[in-house]
């Protein structure tokens, strides 16, 4: 049995980490030093990986043809025949992509604790981060294409945020910048091929797309 809901924690975990790091980070880092500020991003990276891992488990121990798993939180946008809801898929791939985000992503910011450790703005850094862990597992989970895109822009702005962290300095500022434009390009066509996926299957959904794809 897949508890499905613990799904929404794996997402959770690195929202809950930025949350912190933006609204009490640079108080944290004042009163109980660096390395605890830097702790609590990595904290919840881990935190999401073992869900993860608990997750893939509990999945792996299913037949093959059950290992297609979607938890439902609400309908984000429904008007006239369209429905887009708020729904995160959990298969072999999805899961596979988070121990991998969370996995590695959890060592990096374990190595960011010591490499930054002399930057006077470190729970900055680090909420960029815990954000940009959040919106990778948006991409990989979401079980739309409309969700797909706002992991993908998600993560295109975290990219911006990460580039021109030192925003004072002009290279680095012209280099979000040209990862910025880059990133819209790419928006272009992105949002082309969702137009052409609903004018030819009348529907977002990932699962519903893949059955008629099978019956092709």
């Amino acid at each position: 049995m897949v508890q499905k809901d613990l799904i929404w924690l794996v997402l959770g975990f690195p929202l809950l980490g930025w949350l912190i790091q933006s609204l009490f980070g640079a108080r944290i880092a004042k009163s109980m030093g660096k390395p605890a500020a830097g702790l609590i991003s990595v904290i919840a990276v881990a935190a999401a990986f073992a869900v993860g891992l608990l997750l893939t488990v509990q999945l792996a121990g299913l037949p093959p043809e059950a290992r297609g798993i979607v938890a439902t939180a609400f309908d984000w946008i429904s008007l006239w025949n369209i429905r887009i809801p708020v729904e995160l898929r959990i298969d072999t791939l999805s899961m596979t992509m988070v121990l991998v985000i969370t996995g590695i992503g959890s060592l990096i910011h374990l190595y960011s604790m010591g490499y930054m450790s002399e930057e006077p703005e470190y729970p900055r850094f680090f909420s960029y981060l815990n954000l940009f862990v959040a919106f990778m597992l948006v991409l990989v989970l979401g079980n739309n294409l409309p969700l797909l895109f706002i992991g993908w822009e998600g993560v295109g702005l975290c990219s911006y945020l990460l580039i021109g962290y030192y925003y004072d300095k002009v290279s680095a500022a012209q280099a979000a910048s040209k990862a910025f434009i880059v990133n819209r390009i790419g928006d272009a066509g992105f949002l082309v091929a969702i137009f052409l996926i609903f004018i030819n299957f009348k529907t977002l959904d990932y699962t519903k797309v893949f059955a008629q794809v099978g019956q092709l």
